[in-house]
C-alpha cells in the first residue's frame, strides 16, 4: 500500500508521532502517514484507501482532534493543499489552507466578513464540518459552497450551505466519513466593513454599539487581542495554547429542564446570582466556561504541576503542560464533566473529535 500512495503522489512516512500534527501535541504513532499537497492527489489517495478498506484519518490543521496515545493503527491522510484565492464578493480555500491565513488574507484585501472569526485555528476544510464560531458570527452565516468528495461514490460535487445541516457548532459532517472538504467558497464584504457586531465583549472593548460594523482590520486586530488575553492564539512558547481551543460546547437546556438547572445554580452560587443565557434553538443555550467555575473547577486546575490542566487563562479550555498524556487529559475532561453535572444537572458535550479514546 506505501508504494501505491507515493505512486498517487502523496509523500509518504511511517511510524510518525501524531502529537507533532495536533495542536494538544497528544498522540501516539500513525502507522503510515501520506502527506496530500495537491486536492487531486487528495483525491487519488483517499479514493484508493477507500476502495482497499484501509482504515483511513484524515487531518489538516489537528487542532480539533483528541489522538488517543496508542495513536492510528492505519494510513493518516494530512490535507496540505494551502491555495486561497480572492474573487468579486467571495474568497476561495483549499481545506488545508491555515484558517487564519485565509481571515488574514480577506483582510489585507480589504474585505470584511470574516474579521470575527480570526485567530482560530486549524484549517479552513474544518470550519463547515464544525460550522466554526466566535464573537456573534458563524462560518454558516458567512459559507456560500463546499466542495466534497463522497466517500461512498467516488464522486466530486459542490453544495449549498443549507444541505450540510448546520447547527450550533455541528454539521451532517462532523462524526462522519461519507464526505471530505475539498474546498470552501466564503461570501466577504467588499466595502471592507465587518459583519454586524454581534458579541457585547467584542463591541465593548471597541467601544462601539452592538450591530454596529467598524472596519474589518480594526475588528481583527481586536478579536485576536481578546483571544490571546485567552489563550486562544497558537504559540509555541505558552502551555496555555496546547489546546483544542474551547473543549465543551455551550449546552443548550430545553425549556422543561431549564428551571430545574436555575434552581440547582441557585443552590450552590446564591439566587441573585445573575446566570448567562441565550435564546437557542431547542431551549436556552448556557455558558459551558460559567458553568465550569461555578462548579468549583477554576483557571488552572487542578493545580501547578498537573501534567493536565485548565488554562490559567480561559476554564473552557484542558491543556497539555508540556509532559501530558491523551490519558491525562480525557481524565481531566470526565472529572470536569461530571462535575459539572453533579451540581448542576446539565452534561458537557467536548468539541473535539476522539480518536482512539473515549471521552
Amino acid at each position: 500500500m506505501t508504494s501505491r500512495l507515493t505512486e498517487s503522489g502523496a509523500t509518504v512516512s511511517e511510524q510518525v508521532p501524531l502529537s507533532t500534527l495536533t495542536s494538544l501535541r497528544l498522540g501516539g504513532p500513525a502507522r503510515v502517514l501520506a502527506e496530500c499537497a495537491t486536492t487531486d492527489v487528495l483525491v487519488d489517495v483517499v479514493r484508493l484507501l477507500d476502495a482497499e478498506g484501509v482504515p483511513t484519518l484524515i487531518l489538516a490543521g489537528g487542532s480539533n482532534l483528541v489522538v488517543g496515545d496508542a495513536g492510528f493503527d492505519g494510513v493518516v491522510v494530512r490535507i496540505a493543499t494551502t491555495g486561497v484565492e480572492l474573487g468579486a464578493g467571495r474568497v476561495r480555500a483549499e481545506a488545508g489552507a491555515v484558517w487564519d491565513d485565509v481571515v488574514a488574507k480577506t483582510v489585507d484585501a480589504g474585505f470584511g466578513g470574516l474579521e470575527a472569526l480570526s485567530g482560530i485555528p486549524g484549517s479552513a476544510g474544518a470550519t463547515p464540518v464544525q460550522n466554526v464560531g466566535a464573537y456573534g458570527v458563524e462560518v454558516g452565516s458567512v459559507l456560500h459552497r463546499v466542495r466534497l468528495l463522497d466517500r461512498r461514490t467516488g464522486d466530486v460535487r459542490w453544495v449549498g450551505p443549507e444541505a450540510l445541516g448546520l447547527g450550533y457548532r455541528t454539521s451532517v459532517l462532523k462524526h462522519s466519513d461519507a464526505a471530505l472538504v475539498l474546498d470552501v467558497e466564503l461570501e466577504v464584504r467588499p466595502d471592507g466593513t465587518s459583519a454586524p457586531l454581534g458579541y457585547r465583549e467584542l463591541a465593548t472593548a471597541l467601544g462601539a454599539e452592538e450591530g454596529e460594523r467598524r472596519p474589518a482590520a480594526e475588528v481583527r486586530e481586536q478579536v485576536l487581542a481578546l483571544r490571546r488575553g485567552k489563550g486562544m492564539v497558537l504559540d509555541a512558547a505558552d502551555h496555555d495554547t496546547w489546546s483544542a481551543g474551547s473543549f465543551f460546547t455551550n449546552p443548550i437546556v430545553s425549556d422543561d429542564a431549564l428551571p430545574a438547572v436555575l434552581a440547582a445554580v441557585a443552590a450552590r452560587v446564591g439566587a441573585d446570582v445573575r446566570v448567562p443565557r441565550f435564546p437557542a434553538d431547542g431551549g436556552t443555550k448556557l455558558s459551558a466556561g460559567w458553568l465550569i467555575e461555578r462548579a468549583g473547577f477554576g483557571k488552572g486546575f487542578p493545580s501547578e504541576g498537573a501534567p493536565a490542566r485548565l488554562s490559567t487563562k480561559h476554564t473552557l479550555a484542558l491543556t497539555n503542560r508540556g509532559n501530558a498524556t491523551t490519558a491525562d487529559l480525557v481524565a481531566l475532561a470526565r472529572q470536569v464533566r461530571d462535575g459539572v453535572q453533579q451540581a448542576f444537572g446539565v452534561r458537557l458535550e467536548p468539541e473535539p473529535v476522539p480518536v482512539g479514546c473515549e471521552i
